[in-house]
């Protein structure tokens, strides 16, 4: 639980998916930078974070019953996380990132919405959440180069 909520976070009682998604911020600009320096160790720190965050998810749906409880913000973090993929390493870019992800994350276009509801467990909670934050890195990066 106490990883499913990233430290508590998710216990917020307003916007704990906003709450939980602050706390990948700060790592964001540092990812950008590990992964131009190292390509392979930033893989295995973006993959290790998704399956964290698949893993507890799914063990904490499992104990809070239903699906995605709004306890469980992990999985706003692995989204944020997976936005790093396409970030510069900046402030800028980790503050846009953020932006477009919380809209990307509640819109849930395609195929995220699919996933929500389709998918159970781990990877259904954390799933949209991935789409979400390879949408929101995208959008960030044409931002950043188009203005």
């Amino acid at each position: 639980m106490a990883v499913a909520t990233a430290g508590g976070l998710g216990y917020a009682p307003v916007a704990s998916g906003t709450i939980g998604s602050l706390l990948a911020v700060p790592f964001l600009p540092s990812l950008a930078r590990l992964r131009v320096d190292s390509g392979p160790l930033y893989a295995a720190a973006v993959l290790g974070v998704i399956a964290l965050a698949v893993w507890a998810a799914g063990r904490a749906e499992a104990i809070l019953g239903g699906h995605d409880h709004s306890y469980i913000v992990i999985d706003e973090v692995a989204g944020l996380v997976l936005a790093s993929v396409f970030l510069p390493a900046s402030w800028t870019a980790a503050f846009l990132a953020f932006l477009y992800f919380r809209v990307f994350d509640v819109l849930k276009p395609p195929p995220a919405g699919w996933i929500d509801r389709s998918w159970h467990g781990g990877t259904g909670v954390v799933g949209d959440d991935l789409v979400a934050g390879l949408y929101a890195g995208a959008v960030t990066w044409l931002t950043l180069r188009f203005l």
